[in-house]
């Protein structure tokens, strides 16, 4: 087994250490969540605190690991007698993100359940991490089918497997711990409000701090034996701390006070829902144990508001999480007051002291592991605070400067740039709610929804025999496969005989996500304020569709002399957010390098990934100018991509009482539909036929009726 990297020689995260700590210490805060630029030792952290958990007593040969003192009745290895059991360390459980959904909740034999009636049951790793952690790298790229499974064991503590009336239900109580780069995409609500915490990492910007990193990983990555035995001092102290602030939870008292400053702070800041009251009370008493108190002061609801509140208030995937602490603080002293009653001396580290450091020191400082006391509510220097540290500049956050208040620069001033003509960014619109553009056609690709596809959830359409291991089990096509062999097989009872060959899968169809790829023109026929605001607030409204049907996203701008890719695909949109914010207007309309591009964009996107189907969205008016023959060329680029079956939709950007209809043109040359951003809207009530392959037979129905009048 390969050594861990110590938990007390991470050097700075604060908020991060101290929230695994908290869950350490009460599993019913409900795991952390970790979002932070590539590179910070989020994983590191994460799977160095299972080194530092008590162990677990379990029912000695349970693959479910029971609690010898309360047995899970129904437990499928059951029934269990209570008594004396075996201790083993804290599991914790990775669930890779490609895994399989017989690998997390396990697999049922469905052969052997037919044929000889037992329940043949392989534990997944829902089950492993019973009474563990389960931890989970890049969450936010985790299939939508196992994000359910996930919802739906952290909701009932328990995990069911169901196979054509034959289930199997295991208890599975875990400590969720994800970590995610937020540029890579955002996670779903639903799984965002299961993580108890959530905490911001960054790279540390002080040269020290940095060489103390590098300093202590090259002497790890030496010899990490050698490494964890100078910090198995100050891992043993930081157990022993764990373990007596477990021991005084059930005696810390939350008192009516911090109550009401739950409450109110989750009521000011507009939290959906009760989890966040609960999950800042139970933060809250886990701070005051850890600091060695018996009742919950102000700055303990403080901290916890600070790990619990920030990913539970965003309103929609372009909102940075975080949280104002100047409100924070009113609301604070508004409903509890000064704590001039509490005692006004230091904390103790634990029960014992605890220790001082670690060797060496290091730059962090602090208690165990550069952990600092949990009193006065005062921050450190490495302290995170999310709406005001680094990850002010991430994608997601607000633009600043001219894009977010557009309305203050005299229009059509130019801003300072190396090529004439070009203007200020301009602020987005109100986004709306816009009606769903599909792909044609049955695709095979990842699930979400936007395209109809063959997947492995959704409505059943047929069956067929499995390919590798066995998916969805069609049972009455495999009833019907194997009665035929019935007296050959020499049946004699009830039992069914069922071969592997006569198995048969189901075929299902639901919808999969695409590579929604945007063309957008930002030239000078675009420029106007009003109109390149409208623009934006389009797009920006199909960034957020694309974000709620799991699609990829691209983005290419073309304006002055050629075309730029703004945004390689990715599942990404706040990225995409972030460069339509700061997208600049101006110089001639280069259509035709757009469309040329994209082409290019598409063509690699389908070595990589196959089974994605793109949807070109080119945002345009639809002129063309610069160099000879534009039109031309920019109808040729066109017809290119049209010849390779990209399903397209051009969103006509035409306004005022003159319209020239060349973005119809170029819709008809990319064999695609054309909107006007009225039609675009959902709510619209033009007669718009949505979809492109239904806009396609519209077209193709038009033109025979066409045909047979003029006969």
């Amino acid at each position: 087994m390969s050594t861990r990297y110590p938990f007390t020689a991470v050097v700075g995260m604060t908020d991060l250490r101290l929230a695994l700590l908290l869950n350490a210490v009460s599993p019913a805060v409900g795991g952390v969540l970790v979002r932070g630029e590539k590179g910070t030792a989020k994983s590191t952290a994460v799977r160095a605190l299972a080194d530092l958990l008590p162990e677990v007593p379990v029912v000695a040969g349970c693959r479910f690991s029971c609690d010898p003192g309360a047995p899970d009745a129904r437990c499928p290895d059951g029934p269990h007698e209570a008594g004396a059991g075996a201790s083993r360390a804290a599991r914790m459980v990775e669930l890779p993100v490609g895994a399989s959904e017989d690998r997390l909740v396990g697999a049922l034999d469905i052969e052997r359940a037919l044929s000889e009636g037992v329940k043949a049951f392989e534990p997944g790793l829902l089950a492993d991490a019973h009474r563990g952690i389960l931890y989970v790298d890049e969450v936010n790229l985790l299939h939508d089918h196992l994000i359910d499974l996930l919802l739906d064991a952290a909701a009932m503590g328990a995990s069911y497997v169901e196979r054509e009336g034959v289930s199997v239900r295991h208890a599975s109580r875990f400590l969720l711990v994800g970590t995610m780069n937020p540029e890579e995409g955002e996670l779903r609500p639903q799984l965002l409000d299961r993580f108890g915490l959530t905490v911001e990492v960054a790279a540390s910007r002080e040269p020290a701090q940095r060489v103390e990193v590098v300093r202590r990983r090259l002497a790890y990555e030496d010899d990490p034996a050698g490494f964890a035995e100078r910090w198995a001092g100050e891992e043993a102290a930081l157990r022993e701390r764990i373990a007596a602030a477990r021991a005084l939870l059930p005696d810390v008292v939350l008192g009516e006070r911090a109550l009401h400053q739950i409450a109110a702070a989750c009521a000011a800041f507009e939290v959906d829902g009760m989890r966040a009251d609960i999950v800042m009370a139970r933060t809250a008493t886990a701070l005051a144990a850890w600091a060695g108190r018996t009742e919950v002061r102000s700055e303990d609801v403080r901290q916890a508001a600070l790990l619990a509140l920030p990913h539970r208030r965003r309103r929609n995937p372009f909102d940075a999480p975080g949280l104002d602490e100047d409100k924070l603080d009113e609301v604070l002293e508004e409903f509890g007051g000064a704590d001039g009653d509490d005692d006004p001396d230091p904390e103790p580290e634990g029960p014992d002291g605890g220790p001082d450091g670690g060797p060496d020191g290091g730059p962090d400082g602090g208690g165990p592991g550069g952990v600092p006391p949990q009193g006065g509510g005062q921050e450190g220097p490495d302290r995170q605070t999310p709406p005001t540290g680094p990850e002010a500049d991430a994608p997601g956050a607000p633009p600043e400067g001219p894009a977010a208040a557009p309305e203050q620069e005299p229009a059509g001033q130019p801003a300072p740039s190396a090529q004439g003509g070009e203007q200020a960014a301009v602020g987005a619109a109100e986004p709306f709610r816009t009606r769903r553009l599909d792909v044609p056609g049955l695709g095979e690709g990842a699930d979400g929804r936007r395209s109809r596809a063959r997947t492995a959830h959704g409505r059943t359409t047929g069956a067929r025999r499995p390919k590798g291991a066995l998916g969805a089990l069609h049972l009455s096509a495999t009833v019907r496969a194997a009665a035929p062999h019935q007296h050959a097989r020499g049946r004699s009872g009830p039992g069914l005989v069922v071969r592997r060959d006569d198995l048969r899968e189901a075929v299902r169809e639901g919808r999969e996500g695409n590579l929604v790829l945007f063309v957008v023109d930002a030239s000078g026929s675009m420029a106007a304020r009003k109109r390149m605001g409208a623009v934006k607030g389009a797009v920006l409204s199909l960034l957020l569709d694309a974000y709620q049907r799991r699609d990829k996203i691209g983005m290419i701008t073309f304006r002055g002399k050629g075309a730029e890719l703004a945004l390689p695909p990715t599942s990404s949109v706040e990225a995409g957010a972030a460069r339509l914010a700061q997208l600049p207007t101006g110089g001639r309309t280069p259509l035709s390098e757009g469309l040329l591009r994209a082409h290019e964009v598409l063509r690699v996107e389908r070595l990589r990934d196959p089974s994605r189907r793109p949807l070109l969205v080119v945002v345009t008016d639809g002129r063309a100018t610069g160099g000879p023959e534009p039109r031309l060329r920019a109808a040729r680029a066109a017809r290119l991509l049209a010849a390779e079956g990209t399903a397209s939709v051009v969103v006509n950007c035409e306004t005022g009482p003159v319209r020239l209809g060349l973005a119809a043109e170029l819709a008809g040359e990319l064999h695609g539909t054309a909107v006007t951003l009225d039609e675009l809207r959902a709510e619209s009530v033009s007669a718009l036929v949505h979809t492109v392959q239904g806009t396609r037979s519209g077209h193709r129905d038009r033109a025979g009726h066409s045909n047979r009048r003029a006969a």
